[in-house]
């Protein structure tokens, strides 16, 4: 297997050598390490390195060169390997320019010189952009592959699935791809019988269920213990931060999820206001990052894993699985999060996976490669759906019924719109119907303000409106507010049924439900501060409380 580069470049000889010889001696065995002292030389090496469809997983290069700035070198270098992690070498005169860097060229880290000792200052740094290079790089003989209609709904379920589990794949449009037809003729699988999944020990799957492909790519899918001190039930930012918290203070924790784990925020393009990550990441790479952390702590995983029902018995949980399978907990967190509403336009639903997308705009943005791309809502998630997507799509239209996108989104994300030339706010518009045959193929836009009406093509769709609480699977278990929120402490005391049900005689804690040793944690919640840090947080103070409930026991 080839080994793919790490590209140096500082035209100060002594600098170039030091970085060298601490990077070579370090990673040698798992990368080639090139270095240069003229920008305009390593230019020239990775346009071949291209060509010869070698990989490069990271740049690392001096500010200050007299043939050309490191920024300048960086911002070419990504137009030839996009995806590769970049480190810029500055001295302290130089962080300001770094700092702009980090929107201009998406830097993804500045090193002040000197770098020494390498083992605090230089190799975490470099270790933690190659840990995240390599979760989402994998050489194509190794890589699980999707072979489908580009337009199917059943693909794309199975697209979101692995990409929301961070399994790598490669997707194998039939009709435009002249490999995919091969993978067809070596399973002996007809187009009808579509999506096809290629498994990387060779075995296939025909049109599988999202449990026979999560098993098929190694996912867990049975609980191993008898008895869990907490189940957590949804994988978001919550769910994520309660499993952490519960398993590194010493609680048998299991976490499951239905769909994806990441929630929401797994879908985002790039998350650039949480703190401690300057540069920014994407909600991908956050998931993975407390995907990592929470199964290095012990606890255990399962996905995808639907909640059928809960039973009280003696004061222990009984979760039931739509499989059938039961879970034994003593307390339950649970922080199923939030979903995008549907826009109610008759006829939509048909279209659903088939051109119209609630969020997942990265799993989908490849597909809309010189498209003009409609996207309904103005809030972050929909913004940065919009920024991804600018990237393959010839226009993307963000359709919103106030007068300025800068009413609900955050002011970084609308100046970044701004200056993005072929994004295009469309104030004061909805959109009314939509038509297609099998697929989308077109959608009317009214001005709300004029009424006047406009059909325009459209092949894709992203919606972005609102949000409903995912608690419709708990029926009458706990007591929730009118929109299915989940009521907890204080709240919870306010509902007139509050006596009938609460039998203990102290006070639900903060994040407890109506039912003792259930709590509520993250946008499930109501009466939660919403966003991403907001979640982390819950979700930690869920398992303070759990610490309490389980010392009662």
């Amino acid at each position: 297997m080839k080994l793919p580069y790490i590209i140096i470049v500082d035209d100060d000889i002594q600098v170039l050598r030091a970085i060298q010889r601490d990077i070579r001696n370090e990673y040698r065995d798992e990368y080639k390490i090139a270095a240069t002292e003229s920008a305009i030389e390593a230019i020239e090496v990775i346009k071949e390195l291209k060509l010869k469809n070698e990989e490069v997983a990271l740049f690392i290069s001096d500010q200050r060169m007299p043939e050309m700035e490191g920024i300048a070198f960086l911002e070419k270098a990504n137009e030839i390997f996009p995806v590769a992690k970049k480190v810029l070498l500055t001295a302290y005169s130089d962080i300001e320019a770094a700092i702009k860097a980090i929107n201009n060229v998406k830097l993804d880290y500045y090193l002040l010189k000197p770098w020494h000792p390498p083992e605090e200052k230089l190799f975490p740094v470099v270790h933690d952009l190659l840990n995240e290079w390599q979760a989402f790089y994998k050489p194509d003989h190794e890589a699980t592959r999707i072979i489908g209609f580009q337009w199917s709904p059943k693909s794309h379920l199975l697209k979101e699935f692995l990409s929301g589990n961070l399994v790598p794949y490669i997707w194998m449009d039939i009709e435009n791809d002249e490999e995919a037809e091969k993978y067809l003729v070596s399973s002996n699988v007809s187009k009808s019988d579509l999506p096809l999944v290629v498994l990387r020990d060779g075995s296939f799957l025909t049109d599988p269920s999202l449990p026979n492909l999560a098993a098929g790519v190694g996912l867990q899918q049975k609980a191993s213990k008898e008895m869990y001190d907490v189940l957590i039930i949804g994988a978001g930012p919550a769910g994520l931060a309660a499993s952490v918290y519960g398993s590194c203070e010493g609680l048998k924790t299991l976490l499951i999820e239905k769909s994806n784990p990441g929630g929401q925020a797994s879908s985002s393009a790039r998350i650039e206001n949480y703190l401690g990550f300057p540069t920014g990441l994407s909600g991908a790479e956050l998931s993975r990052r407390a995907i990592t952390q929470t199964l290095r702590f012990g606890t255990e995983i399962l996905t995808p894993a639907d909640v059928k029902q809960i039973t009280v018995k003696d004061g222990y949980k009984i979760t039931e699985l739509m499989n059938g399978s039961l879970i034994h907990s003593k307390a339950i967190v649970i922080a199923t999060g939030v979903a995008y509403k549907k826009l109610e336009i008759p006829g939509l639903e048909n279209f659903t996976g088939a051109g119209v997308y609630y969020g997942h705009a990265s799993v989908e943005a490849h597909a809309c490669r010189d498209e003009s791309v409609y996207i309904v809502g103005g809030g972050n998630s929909a913004c940065q759906a919009a920024l991804y997507i600018s990237k393959f799509a010839k226009e993307v239209n963000v359709l919103i019924r106030r007068d300025t996108l800068s009413e609900v989104a955050a002011n970084y994300l609308v100046e970044n719109i701004s200056c993005t030339s072929n994004i295009n706010v469309l104030s004061n518009t909805e959109v009314i119907s939509c038509s297609g045959s099998s697929i989308l193929e077109s959608i009317t836009l009214r001005n709300t303000k004029t009424a006047e009406e406009r059909t325009v093509p459209s092949k894709t769709l992203f919606i972005y409106i609102g949000t409903r609480p995912g608690t419709d699977w708990l029926k009458d278990l706990v007591l929730k507010d009118q929109r299915g929120y989940i009521l907890s402490g204080s709240d919870v005391m306010k509902d007139k049924s509050f006596n009938t049900l609460w039998k203990l005689k102290r006070e639900p804690f903060l994040p407890e439900t109506s039912v003792p040793g259930i709590f509520a944690s993250g946008d499930v919640r109501f009466g939660a501060m919403t966003g991403i840090s907001a979640a982390v947080g819950e979700g930690s103070m869920a398992i303070r409380f759990v610490r309490k409930y389980l010392q009662e026991m």
